[in-house]
């Protein structure tokens, strides 16, 4: 007796030309994009363990000497230097003070409630400047390198800004808001949105075409392709507009202060400046002076320095001991 045969039937249909039974070798379109997500994300956090295997821990030794270090000798050096121009009598006490005179000096001014208003208003005014020259200077630079009409009218007048100094446009902001705060906000705005739109702009040249591909067959479009595609891909070029749109907007601010000095503004690093030299002081000049680039130092090392290493390690762009 023949037992009967309970195998499901593969075989192909001839006159058809399909399978039956056979299971569908296409997936919908957001399991394929899931699953290309979820891989990517596998070969990521697999090179993330690779570098971090690769590069070795560093102790607080080894970060005391690489990152601390050479900045505390780079500033002996100059105060050496300064300390032996000063002894060899180069030019009189009142024009070139000695370093340790004009640490006294800022001791001075410190008891006297003027140094910390001074970095207090400045630093807010800087903040806020460029908090607001971000924002305008991100939807321009993003107009400007994605919209090639925009880019043919407004990038020579954006490169124009960049390479014009923002202490001219402290007379016009005078004449035009008075010596008020708009004065000063319209002198940052000026001097910083330049520089981070074109910054944004060279990194949004260097994405490649392909990254805009693969975005929109996964569904990535307009708003979600600036945010999830455009700005991640062009965000090295970005971080270095942004970087340098907060040195112009500093630079532009202390232009503003020094030249437009009303008590109305309150203090300010540039008018402490502008202080100094209506009273013909050099110590409190070089107070002012070492205070502005401290701010700017300051700055440099706790935000963008540490940006900037991030994202190039993202990359594979830094190297270990960066």
């Amino acid at each position: 007796m023949a037992v009967p045969d309970t195998t499901p039937d593969t075989t192909p249909d001839v006159a058809s030309g399909t399978a039956p039974d056979a299971v569908p070798t296409t997936a919908p379109d957001n399991v394929l994009g899931d699953t290309v997500l979820r891989d990517t994300g596998l070969v990521e956090a697999g090179l993330d363990a690779l570098e971090a295997q690769l590069r070795p821990r560093r102790g607080g030794l080894t970060v005391l000497r690489d990152r601390v270090l050479p900045p505390v000798l780079g500033l002996a050096l100059v105060l050496g230097a300064w300390q032996l121009l000063w002894a060899a009598a180069v030019e009189p006490d009142w024009v070139l003070p000695s370093p340790v005179e004009v640490g006294q000096s800022l001791l001075g001014a410190a008891g006297q409630g003027e140094v910390w208003p001074s970095i207090g208003q400045s630093v807010l005014r800087g903040v806020l400047g460029f908090a607001v020259s971000v924002v305008i200077g991100t939807v321009l630079g993003l107009l400007v390198g994605r919209i090639r009409p925009v880019r043919l009218a407004v990038g020579p007048v954006l490169a124009g800004l960049q390479n014009l100094p923002s202490v001219a446009w402290v007379p016009p902001a005078i004449m035009f808001f008075g010596v008020t705060p708009a004065a000063l906000y319209s002198v940052v705005l000026l001097g910083a949105i330049p520089s981070i739109a074109l910054g944004l702009v060279s990194g949004l040249d260097q994405v490649p075409p392909l990254f805009l591909l693969v975005g929109r067959n996964l569904g990535a479009r307009r708003l979600t392709s600036v945010r999830h595609v455009l700005l991640p891909a062009a965000l090295a070029g970005y971080v270095g507009g942004l970087k340098q749109g907060w040195a112009f907007a500093w630079r532009s601010l202390m232009a503003a202060e020094i030249i437009a000095v009303s008590p109305a503004l309150g203090p300010g690093l540039g008018r402490l400046l502008k202080q100094a030299q209506d009273a013909g002081d050099m110590r409190l000049a070089f107070c002012a002076i070492a205070l502005i680039l401290v701010v700017g130092i300051v700055v440099n090392l706790l935000v963008f320095a540490p940006l900037e290493r991030r994202v190039l390690r993202a990359r594979g762009l830094a190297a270990n001991g960066r």
